[in-house]
């Protein structure tokens, strides 16, 4: 049972249907990061010193990073908002076929899109946000899966209930579920007017990189709005007392989605492809991006601080929590020394991208008794978060101190110019990093499938 100080915040099914159907967006989640592991191994062993004599392909390098970027980013954090979605949202029956038709789909697209790494002839794209392989079947289970998403955010979309917000007891999960759907709706939008406005004449990774541009930067404020929310619940479950009243969190999602408002003032303002319409999107990121996420995460973290060791139950909920406030706030951190093209660009990204992803674990071990199942328990599920994020702090310390030294990001192997013997060295604690990282995401995984195996 969540302590019943937590009841306010917790997420809750509005029927037994609405429960199967968030279950199934979860394991969908679960698979995601499943297969991101297995490409993310593949990555990591393609940069270590010496792995040129197995790697001999830079398309292979290339494609496991396309496809892991799209697993571990764009579909597991998708896949987790449409969770939320799901157990926030009334039980319409008007609407079933709609949303079995929109998890079908999306399961379909994620799937195709794994797949496609194998299949058909393209090479890789690394433009940012959404990378991708040049070829039909890709596009088409890409598409896939955004007609999913785009269906289940409409229908939480189209559930406004603005007077559970702006009450004395306001419902924060409904509302920060309700600002995600938004911001979400809101990039697909950009996608759309990015690809009319498109000239004729632009191809290649510069086409990829002003289609996704706008949309992607819209999606950060959907994953920030999105990481908030776990944190609170992985907060109030553990046992922490946050500071202040429910309604300074819901003021605070109010304004962390306000920006995301001005994307397509930025498209009518701005011409896709041009200079000044990537520097309004990477300024609205710049200025906006911490309005809500900042006082939000030092509310969490002095409630943290001061709060008593948790239960034996929930200590997987707190190092979930601990580490993804380390990590989130350490990407930022890194983003104030990015100069040029090289691995600081990933050690910050990193950084913050993996805090998101512990919330969201976090907030699957949380979650699952809403779900039907047992509280995960034991030795290695309070050691998973720890593995995983420690992990990763020596991976983006690694990527962190090989940008220092102007090594280039996106490549493998010799390309990668290790000559001195510090180069060598971070890239190596990178290495062992991401190995680390990788058996701590496999244990979530593995205790997730023995979670689902073993039944409600």
């Amino acid at each position: 049972m969540i302590p019943s100080e937590c009841e306010d915040f917790a997420l809750q099914a509005a029927s037994e249907r609405r429960q199967k159907l968030a279950l199934r967006w979860l394991q969908l989640g679960v698979l995601a990061l499943a297969l991101a592991g297995l490409f993310a191994l593949l990555l990591v062993l393609s940069r270590v010193p010496g792995s040129e004599a197995f790697f001999i392909w830079i398309d292979f390098f290339k494609t496991a990073l396309v496809i892991h970027v799209d697993q571990s980013v764009l579909i597991w954090f998708l896949a987790m908002s449409a969770l939320v979605w799901c157990l926030t949202s009334p039980d319409e029956n008007r609407l079933r076929i709609v949303e079995s038709v929109a998890y079908l789909s999306a399961l379909s697209g994620a799937l195709g899109i794994a797949v496609s790494a194998f299949l058909g002839d393209g090479a890789p794209l690394m433009n940012n946000y959404v990378p991708v392989l040049q070829r039909p079947g890709f596009f088409l289970m890409l598409g896939l899966f955004g007609i999913g998403i785009t269906l289940q955010a409409l229908i939480r979309l189209g559930n406004f209930r603005p007077r559970q917000w702006l009450g004395n007891r306001p419902d924060i999960p409904g509302l920060a579920s309700w600002t995600v759907s938004l911001a979400i709706v809101i990039s697909l939008l950009a996608l759309l007017i990015a690809w009319f406005q498109m000239p004729d004449e632009v191809e290649g990774q510069a086409y990829y990189e002003y289609l996704f541009w706008g949309a992607g930067h819209s999606l950060q404020f959907a994953y920030t709005q999105l990481v908030i929310l776990a944190w609170i619940l992985l907060a109030r479950a553990s046992g922490v007392t946050l500071p202040g009243s429910s309604r300074w969190y819901a003021w605070i999602l109010m304004i962390g989605v306000v920006p995301v408002l001005f994307t397509p003032v930025i498209y009518m303002v701005h011409e896709t492809v041009s200079l000044e319409s990537r520097s309004a999107f990477t300024d609205l990121m710049k200025y906006g991006g911490g309005l809500a996420v900042i006082p939000a995460g030092f509310l969490i973290l002095s409630g943290l601080i001061r709060a008593d060791r948790s239960n034996s139950e929930y200590k997987p909920l707190r190092a979930a929590l601990w580490m993804s406030l380390l990590l989130f706030f350490s990407g930022g951190a890194l983003a104030l020394f990015i100069s040029g093209l090289n691995t600081m660009i990933p050690a910050h990204y990193h950084g913050s991208i993996v805090g998101v992803t512990l919330a969201l674990m976090g907030l699957g071990y949380l979650l699952l008794p809403k779900l039907g199942y047992p509280l995960p328990k034991g030795r290695m599920v309070e050691l998973q978060p720890w593995i995983y994020g420690i992990g990763q702090l020596l991976h983006i310390s690694g990527l962190a101190a090989s940008g220092m030294m102007g090594i280039q990001r996106k490549t493998a192997g010799t390309a990668q110019g290790l000559e001195s013997v510090w180069a060598k060295a971070s890239m190596g604690v990178m290495g062992i990093g991401g190995l680390l990282a990788v058996i701590g995401g496999i244990l979530f995984v593995w205790i997730m499938l023995r979670a689902f195996l073993r039944g409600r």
